[in-house]
C-alpha cells in the first residue's frame, strides 16, 4: 500500500489509499479530501499511519540507534527545509495569495519573512535549504512580471480576506506615510533626496503611503518621489482606495504630520470623517489661550470648537514626564554642541529643540531658555482635530490604534529589511514593494493567529523555530518506496507542530 494526493475538479485534493498487492493498482480507501494545506498534511499523516496499522509494517524507528541508524543514513533521498511551507506557505494559500500560480512569487514572499535579504541571497537560500535553482536574472525577470500583473491582485486579495476576518465592512482606516532611502548617490524621477525620517538625507528617496485596517491589518499602498510633501500623499491613497473598492463612508485617522489645510478641505469636500493629530502649539493666539487655561487633570479632556471642527484637548501625567524628559535631554545636547564648537547658523532653525537656539552678537550661538520654559506649560497635552460625530471616548480610542501603523512600518524596515533598496528600475521598485506588502499581510495573519490561539509566542519567534524543521526523504530498503517524516527534534518544534496541527 502507498499514499496517494489526487487533485479533484472542484480544486480539492483527495488524500487515498492504493492497493498494488494483486499486481494491479486499486483504490483502497480515501482518507478525506482538503484544499487547506495544513488540513492536508494532517490527512497525509493519519493515511501512512493507517497504512502501519493494516499491514503490521514498522516505521522507522530514528531512535533506535543500535539497529536503524545506519540503515537510515545510507538511504536518505533528500532532507529539505519544510517548517516555512507548513506554517507560512498554509497561511499565505489561507490569505487567497495561492490563486497567484507563480513558485517564484510564493518563494519571494515567504524568504521575505524568514531570510529578507538581496535577490542573489535569496537565490542561494532557495537552493540551499529547498534543492531550487533560480538565477538572479530569473528572479529580476520575475519582478519585471510582478510590476505589470500583481500590485492590484495582491491588494485586491488583502482587502477582501481582511473584510472577512473583522466581519464587517471596512469603514474605518488609518494612514500614515514613511521614507525608504537608497543607497546611491544620485536619483532620478522617483528616487529624489528630500526630508527623511532616517535622517538619509544624502541618500535618493522615496515615499510609502500605506493604508491598514483595525488591528494594523493591511488593505493599501502606494509610492511617491521622495521630494513630495507627505501631507500631499494621503488623498491620492485614500480616494483611489475608496473609488476602486466603491466605499460610501470612511473615517480615516492619520497623525499630525498630514494636518494641513489643503487636506482638511478636500477630506470635507470629499465626506471624508477623519480625526488628526493636532498641532496645538501651532494654533491662534485665541485658540492656545483657551487651550492653557483649561488646567486639565491626569486623563481629562476638553473641547474647543473651531468652526464646525472639535478640537479635542487631553492631559496625561504620564505624558506630562515623557515631554519634560524629552526636554531636558534635548536641552543637554544642544548644550554638549554649543560647548563643542559643532553648531553653526544653519542649525537655527524650528526643526526639533533647535528652535531653543538663537544668534548673540554676530557669531555666538546660546540657548534660549524664555522659550526653554514656555514650553513647560505645555508638558503633557495632546490635540486631535475632527469633524467625526463619535463621542470622545470613540474618537479617543479610534486614534490610540494609530500606533499600529507605525509597527507596521517597524516590521518592514527590521524583520521585513525593506530598506535599503539596491533596485534602480522604477518597475522592480514596485516589485519589491509589492513583496514586502505580501510578506507584511501574512506576518499580521500569523500574529493574528497566534492571538485567536491564546499562543504566547511572538511571530518573531515563531519564524525563528520554523527556520529549523526539516524533513527527511528515505527510501526503504525492502519495498524502494518513499517514506518521509517531518523531524521534530526539541519541544519548541513539537509545541510548534501541535499548535499548527502538522
Amino acid at each position: 500500500m502507498y499514499v496517494r494526493k489526487k487533485k479533484n475538479p472542484s480544486g480539492k485534493v483527495s488524500i487515498q489509499i492504493i492497493d498494488k498487492s494483486s499486481g494491479k493498482y486499486s483504490l483502497h480507501k480515501t482518507i478525506g479530501s482538503s484544499s487547506n494545506p495544513l488540513e492536508i498534511e494532517a490527512l497525509l499523516m493519519k493515511a501512512k499511519q493507517y497504512i502501519t496499522e493494516h499491514t503490521h509494517s514498522q516505521e522507522l524507528d530514528f531512535t533506535d540507534y543500535r539497529t536503524q541508524t545506519k540503515e537510515v543514513l545510507d538511504n536518505i533521498q533528500s532532507m529539505k527545509l519544510i517548517g516555512i511551507r507548513l506554517v507560512l506557505g498554509g497561511i499565505f494559500d489561507e490569505i487567497g495569495f495561492s490563486i497567484i500560480q507563480d513558485e517564484l512569487f510564493k518563494d519571494l514572499v515567504l524568504y521575505r519573512l524568514v531570510y529578507p535579504a538581496s535577490k542573489l541571497k535569496t537565490t542561494e537560500y532557495l537552493f540551499r535549504y529547498e534543492g531550487k535553482s533560480f538565477s538572479e536574472d530569473d528572479i529580476y525577470r520575475y519582478m519585471d512580471k510582478l510590476y505589470n500583473t500583481q500590485k492590484e491582485l495582491v491588494q485586491d486579495l488583502a482587502y477582501t480576506h481582511t473584510q472577512s476576518i473583522l466581519s464587517s465592512k471596512i469603514e474605518l482606516v488609518f494612514y500614515d506615510v514613511t521614507t525608504l532611502y537608497f543607497e546611491i548617490d544620485r536619483g532620478d524621477d522617483l528616487r529624489k533626496t528630500g526630508f527623511s525620517k532616517e535622517g538619509r538625507h544624502q541618500n535618493p528617496q522615496i515615499l510609502l503611503g500605506l493604508l491598514v485596517a483595525e488591528d494594523g491589518y493591511p488593505l493599501a499602498y502606494d509610492i511617491f518621489p521622495g521630494n513630495k510633501y507627505e501631507g500631499h500623499t494621503m488623498l491620492p491613497v485614500l480616494n483611489g482606495f475608496k473609488t476602486k473598492y466603491q466605499i460610501e463612508n470612511i473615517r480615516v485617522v492619520a497623525d499630525s504630520g498630514l494636518l494641513t489645510s489643503t487636506n482638511i478641505e478636500q477630506l470635507q469636500s470629499n465626506n471624508y470623517e477623519f480625526i488628526l493629530g493636532a498641532r496645538i502649539k501651532n494654533e491662534t493666539e485665541e485658540i492656545k489661550n483657551k487651550i492653557l487655561a483649561l488646567n486639565l487633570k491626569d486623563g481629562e479632556s476638553s473641547i474647543i470648537q473651531k468652526g464646525d471642527l472639535r478640537l479635542i484637548v487631553t492631559y496625561s501625567d504620564k505624558r506630562s514626564g515623557k515631554d519634560k524628559y524629552n526636554r531636558e535631554k534635548g536641552l543637554e545636547r544642544l548644550e554638549k554642541k554649543i560647548k563643542s564648537g559643532k553648531l553653526t547658523k544653519a542649525n537655527i532653525n524650528n526643526k526639533g529643540y533647535n528652535k531653543y537656539l538663537r544668534l548673540e552678537g554676530e557669531v555666538a550661538i546660546t540657548i534660549d531658555r524664555d522659550k526653554y520654559i514656555a514650553d513647560e506649560k505645555w508638558d503633557g497635552l495632546k490635540g486631535y482635530l475632527t469633524n467625526a460625530t463619535l463621542p470622545t471616548e470613540k474618537i479617543l480610542e479610534n486614534y490610540q490604534h494609530l500606533w499600529k501603523i507605525e509597527k507596521a512600518f517597524r516590521v518592514t524596515k527590521t524583520d521585513l529589511k525593506i530598506r535599503p533598496i539596491f533596485h534602480r528600475l522604477p518597475r522592480r521598485i514596485e516589485a519589491h514593494i509589492c513583496l514586502n506588502f505580501v510578506a507584511y499581510k501574512v506576518y499580521k495573519e500569523l500574529e493574528r493567529y497566534l492571538k485567536n490561539k491564546k499562543v504566547v509566542l511572538s511571530p518573531e519567534k515563531v519564524i525563528e523555530i520554523l527556520q529549523n524543521i526539516y524533513q527527511i526523504e528515505v527510501c526503504l530498503p525492502n519495498t524502494n518506496e518513499l517514506y518521509t517524516r517531518v523531524l521534530l527534534l526539541t519541544d519548541e518544534q513539537k509545541n510548534i507542530a501541535k499548535i499548527f496541527g502538522f
